[in-house]
């Protein structure tokens, strides 16, 4: 196999979900800097219309709530109309919520239910249904990608997010079921795999990891980066080269798998 141009998404069209989010965003323009069309799926669309003039000329937003089973069929449709079918889609929304998470102040056993479910929807529900809708893209044309994002709280739950953890589990699961269904289902060319990202500052977890009086790494923070072996927070950027390659040609033989993004937290036993 001639990897030269591995990278070349020329003509491909990229559906990222929760388009506009600080990870999500880098990834949508690392595709779009390697010659594909990349669609912005987001509910608000003066943000989506922002990121994609950011993100350049290959880049449009539609609105998209991904737990709104008929609206997602109506983003899809748009994006027949402006660039034919996709050829991958990266479920990329989700998060967790500060209500759903435990504290000295708020046990598990006092987190609101409406709060947890919104969690659990956001995550797993929101992983299964724009995968209905833009998947089935993908298996009715025999080939294509689709990466979700599962999270290193899928491997060992972390403290405090429950709801979370058991939705990233959940996810990991969900990836491994529709790698192998429409792989026998569909066709051995639409292959499936998620990122497990580590550790990366966004605006959900800020202020779990950096105390906002002081500015400096609250308990956890430091936990953190004493159990990562490169001793960072990771960066956008570090999940681009990823994606690109969970998504292109030099992964052909590859489905079915969570990949790591963690700067070796996942490795780390702690002694």
């Amino acid at each position: 196999m001639n990897l030269a141009n591995a990278f070349d998404f020329t003509g491909k069209t990229v559906v990222v979900t929760g388009g506009c989010g600080v990870l999500c965003s880098a990834m949508a323009r690392g595709f779009a800097d390697h010659g594909a069309n990349v669609v912005l799926l987001d509910r608000l669309v003066e943000r989506g219309l922002q990121c994609a003039e950011e993100i350049g000329p290959r880049a449009i937003a539609v609105y998209g709530d991904v737990l709104d089973h008929e609206a997602l069929l109506e983003a899809a449709e748009k994006v027949r109309e402006h660039f034919g079918t996709a050829s991958i889609l990266i479920n990329c929304a989700g998060g967790n919520r500060s209500g759903a998470t435990t504290s000295e102040d708020q046990t598990f056993f006092d987190l609101p239910p409406d709060v947890l479910r919104e969690v659990l929807d956001l995550n797993l529900m929101g992983t299964l249904l724009p995968t209905q809708v833009f998947g089935r893209m993908i298996a009715e044309q025999g080939e294509g990608v689709i990466i979700n994002i599962s999270s290193m709280s899928a491997f060992r739950p972390m403290t405090r997010v429950p709801a979370y953890s058991a939705a990233k589990a959940a996810v990991t699961n969900f990836t491994q079921w529709l790698a192998v269904y429409v792989a026998q289902e569909f066709s051995p060319d639409v292959r499936v795999n998620a990122l497990a990202p580590g550790f990366f500052l966004t605006g959900q977890n800020r202020y779990l990891l950096i105390d906002e009086k002081t500015g400096d790494l609250t308990e956890r923070g430091q936990d953190i980066l004493k159990h990562s072996p490169m001793g960072r927070f990771g960066t956008p950027e570090d999940l681009v080269g990823p994606a690109l390659w969970l998504a292109s040609p030099a992964a052909a033989f590859v489905t079915g798998i969570v990949l790591p993004v963690d700067g070796g937290f996942n490795a780390y036993a702690g002694v």
